[in-house]
């Protein structure tokens, strides 16, 4: 029986025979707010298994390196085992949730440029909005991998912003983790889905991602399986 490694809110990480390749399972179960609001969506762990890897593919095809192998089954993805780092980058392209309270600024509003955003993975503090110099403070990266996980940040957002326009969707914000392979090379790690990033409609504006479970706006396993069908329909699956 494998060993299981970790278990986190979505997922569940399981070693292999290979101590440098781990196995990333994708679980149905959904939280938002911290934790504090818990549920689950339907085959979420099947959509979110089958779209990180297909994006991730989609990445590493335009150059960008990830954690990828590939995917096993259903629910389970095989990627390099990385030392990952204590930071979550936020790309932003649309004003909606967070920065809207801290800015004032109209849900919808396009931002002129994108803006990113760092993040201390921290569950006990609730994962709170560092600078650069609060980065520094915690000795978290030095000022060349920051400017490095920004670039990467920047250049990850244009791929699939470019991508996911073509499918009719906006990329109004997205979440990425990254981290170190063995000889200190900068990887993308974790996952890119519906949990981890906002999809709108570019008709409609209808939200279909997490919000859909965060806000209480009903269809949510519909919004989930509208995406993986627009990215089936791509051929790129």
């Amino acid at each position: 029986m494998p060993e299981l490694l970790y278990e986190g809110k979505a997922k569940k990480i399981w070693a292999t025979a290979d101590p440098g390749q781990v196995e990333m399972e994708f679980k149905d179960d959904a939280t938002a707010f911290n934790g504090q609001k818990r549920g689950t969506i339907l085959d979420k762990g099947v959509v979110n298994a089958k779209l990180s890897a297909t994006l991730f593919a989609v990445l590493e095809r335009a150059g960008i390196p990830t954690h990828l192998v590939r995917q096993v089954d259903d629910r389970r993805v095989l990627v390099s085992r990385l030392e990952m780092l204590a930071l979550e980058v936020v790309v932003r392209n649309v004003v909606a949730g967070s920065l809207g309270q801290r800015t004032g600024l109209a849900d919808g509003t396009v931002l002129e440029a994108p803006v990113v955003e760092l993040y201390y993975k921290n569950d006990a503090l609730g994962d709170p909005l560092f600078n650069d110099e609060h980065v520094a403070v915690m000795k978290l990266a030095v000022p060349e991998r920051l400017a490095e996980l920004k670039q990467r940040a920047r250049a990850i957002n244009q791929v699939l912003s470019a991508f996911f326009s073509e499918l009719g969707l906006v990329l109004v914000d997205f979440k990425l983790e990254f981290g170190l392979r063995p000889g200190g090379a900068v990887v993308l790690g974790d996952e890119i889905t519906p949990d981890t990033c906002r999809l709108w409609d570019a008709t409609t504006r209808e939200r279909l991602d997490k919000d859909r479970f965060r806000q209480d706006l009903g269809r949510v396993e519909e919004a989930y399986q509208e995406v993986l069908k627009r990215v089936a329909g791509h051929g790129t699956v």
